[in-house]
């Protein structure tokens, strides 16, 4: 029976980061996976592959229609979609193989197989049972499904099924318009296919600022992409190539159907838990499911934590890396600390959408009095300069002490931008901070300063 100080169920980025920081502070570490390789959802079936999709077919987008007007002639490149999936897949295998390499570096055990807890203080994987000192449960989410829908990964798919499609489909319905959907969505837009969304809210992305939220639909359906808001799907019938999407409009009740060579489930995650023995534990729940925790991340059962997409808050990749970070530094016998008021959120799109802090709208409606700043990407040179003049930049502060409070960034290279603001929130700095701070020209963070100076005397170049 091996001796652990800690065993990590869950090799994704929480699980990993986690393994890697305890080997760091001196722990004895191993951590249960059962895929084939480590990284989890992220970087197997999510984050990372999607990422090579949208960097694919932005580039073809850009051949298609901007090469032209910068002098670069010639015929737009045809689309190799099985070279393509595999420059993803290639992709996926040097992150994979990386974190293998810093297992062996760090000297962490990979326990290879499926994990249970038979009782606190144990993990058993396959037919070994293996001893902790203490467990963290970092075991990921797997995508939600709707009644009425029945998912085959081939016709009606998960985002995993859509990254591997057999062939590119002609007419692609999305149920959800959150993140997922939207960057599939925009995906297999640039690749040609006629797709068309369908949302249960009236907005997309819900959650994100109301401004950010207009401006980002307009951008997407100019972009050819097709939207039905205030539409609960009601069901998916399929033949052996096609689908039909049932749905109800809530404003006139009328019952409507969409036909669909391929139909991608894009309506959330839930944690994933099953098989782990959580109940007879009596590690408790809380009704969405989800593992509940205090402020140590340490479950109601002495010994066992929990992070990630298991537990509550945003299912974001670099929010359960944190999270992973911080339970070693408690297992470890130091504080561990998240500010959960300063965790990006961003959507890779072109243009890409990136948010921090809280919107303009909850504020107010918690009463604070607030001013904002807001700087169009049309007065940016470099944005100009690469036909990604669309979007903006709007900064949220306090109205009598001027301290950042929120942002929302819709623009290229939102998603790199928003840190500047997320270390001036952490600082606790103002918009009169970012404003006398020089920004090099020409960038497009300078709209980011421009933005910090409307919450002054006014932008310049507005």
């Amino acid at each position: 029976m091996a001796q652990y100080d800690v065993i990590i169920i869950g090799a994704g980025p929480g699980g990993y980061v986690s393994a890697i920081r305890c080997a760091q502070l001196g722990l004895k570490t191993a951590v249960v996976e059962g895929r084939d390789t480590l990284g989890g959802t992220c970087l197997n079936v999510g984050c990372i592959p999607s990422k090579a999709l949208l960097h694919a077919s932005h580039m073809l987008h850009e051949a298609e229609h901007n090469f032209a007007a910068m002098g670069l002639k010639g015929k737009s490149p045809s689309v190799d979609w099985e070279q393509m999936k595999s420059y993803k897949d290639e992709t996926i295998g040097q992150n994979t193989t990386g974190i293998e390499f810093l297992f062996k570096k760090n000297k962490i055990d990979w326990l290879r197989g499926w994990g249970t807890i038979p009782e606190a203080g144990k993990v058993k994987v396959g037919d070994e049972v293996h001893e902790a000192k203490n467990i963290v449960i970092a075991s990921g989410s797997v995508p939600s499904s709707l009644p009425g829908v029945e998912v085959d990964e081939k016709i009606v798919v998960t985002s995993t099924g859509a990254l591997e499609l057999a062939k590119i489909p002609k007419k692609l319905t999305v149920i959800g318009a959150g993140v997922i959907g939207l960057e599939l969505g925009s995906v297999y837009a640039r690749l040609g296919s006629d797709v068309t969304v369908v949302e249960y809210l009236d907005a997309v992305c819900p959650g994100m600022d109301k401004d950010v939220q207009r401006s980002f639909k307009r951008i997407l359906e100019k972009q050819g992409m097709k939207f039905i808001m205030g539409a609960a799907v009601s069901g998916v019938e399929t033949t052996k190539t096609k689908a039909k999407v049932k749905y109800t409009l809530k404003k006139t009740g009328s019952e409507e159907v969409l036909d669909a060579d391929v139909v991608l489930v894009a309506t959330g995650r839930k944690p994933f838990t099953d098989g782990l023995g959580l109940d007879a534990l009596g590690v408790k729940l809380s009704e969405r499911g989800q593992i509940a925790t205090d402020a140590h991340w340490a479950t109601s059962v002495k010994g066992i934590y929990a992070i990630g997409d298991a537990i509550d808050g945003p299912m974001l990749a670099h929010k359960a890396e944190d999270e992973g970070m911080a339970v070693a530094e408690v297992l470890a016998g130091k504080k561990g600390h998240v500010n959960y008021g300063v965790i990006p959120g961003v959507v890779y799109t072109t243009p890409e959408v990136a948010t921090v802090g809280q919107t303009e709208a909850d504020l107010k409606a918690a009463g604070r009095k607030v001013k904002t700043g807001k700087f169009m990407f049309m007065g940016n040179a470099r944005a100009k300069t690469v036909h990604q003049g669309e979007g903006f930049v709007k900064l949220i502060v306090d109205k009598e002490t001027d301290r950042i409070l929120g942002c929302s960034i819709i623009g290229p290279g939102a998603g790199d931008m928003i840190h500047e603001i997320c270390v001036a929130m952490e600082f606790g700095a103002s918009a009169q901070d970012i404003a006398l701070t020089c920004h090099a020209h020409p960038t497009y963070s300078e709209a980011v300063r421009e933005a910090a100076l409307a919450c002054g005397d006014g932008a310049i170049h507005a």
